[in-house]
């Protein structure tokens, strides 16, 4: 059984006001917020890392009273990917997804995120076939199908990646499936029917007038479709 989560990536807030927009996020009802963390080398831009997450952290502490509060979805568009896994731990991530296209032995990144504290997923790029998600699939917390190349934000959500959705929710009932890139009204009612449940949402939360708004539509978009296949929590 899964659950809607609304994931807002900070990529799409003030860079100047990351602690403000991360706690705006989740006084608006965020589960998580979303941190992409680009190289320059495995994506063509560079965002934030480790200090800043670090930093983040402190200015947004989990409550200890609440396990799974104030998440921090580490979104890793590196190359070795292995290298950031301790720091990010340190920083006080929670989820650190890795591309499968970053690394030549996923297996062995999955338990090293592990070993480190923090929840396992694995992303593909829109090049990327599904079928190499299959053996890896039990072995992680979430799959991030990408529907958008990644590297930039605002992008338009490329609908031809909803089949390879569709065929995790088929094959894996129970798992948190992640989409990024372009959702929001018109776009996250084609993924929450594909069977995604875990949503990214960038400008359509940020930008939207009323924030909280848009991300209580995004969450029952999701739970309407989750109810339908009989696999809401």
């Amino acid at each position: 059984m899964v659950k809607p989560i609304i994931a807002p990536s900070l990529l799409a807030g003030d860079f100047a006001q990351l602690g403000c927009d991360c706690h705006r996020m989740f006084e608006c009802g965020s589960d998580w917020v979303h941190l992409d963390v680009m190289d320059g080398h495995f994506v063509p831009n560079i965002t934030m890392g480790p200090p800043i997450i670090g930093a983040l952290r402190k200015a947004v502490p989990r409550d200890e009273n609440a396990p799974g509060t104030k998440f921090f979805d580490c979104h890793m568009m590196v190359s070795n990917p292995e290298q950031w896994v301790p720091e990010i731990a340190k920083a006080g991530g929670d989820q650190y997804t890795f591309h499968y296209e970053a690394t030549k032995n996923p297996v062995e990144l999955v338990k090293l995120i592990k070993e480190h504290g923090m929840k396992a997923a694995c992303a593909i790029k829109p090049g990327t076939s599904v079928d190499v998600l299959f053996e890896l699939a039990p072995l992680l917390d979430m799959a991030l199908v990408m529907t958008v190349e990644p590297g930039f934000g605002g992008q338009k959500f490329m609908a031809d990646m909803m089949p390879k959705v569709e065929e995790l929710r088929k094959r894996f009932p129970n798992m948190n499936i992640q989409v990024d890139g372009g959702l929001g009204k018109g776009t996250v009612e084609v993924a929450a029917e594909a069977g995604a449940n875990v949503i990214v949402a960038g400008t359509s939360v940020f930008k939207a007038p009323n924030p909280a708004e848009m991300i209580e539509y995004l969450r029952q978009e999701v739970q309407k479709n989750l109810v339908k296949r009989g696999i809401a929590e």
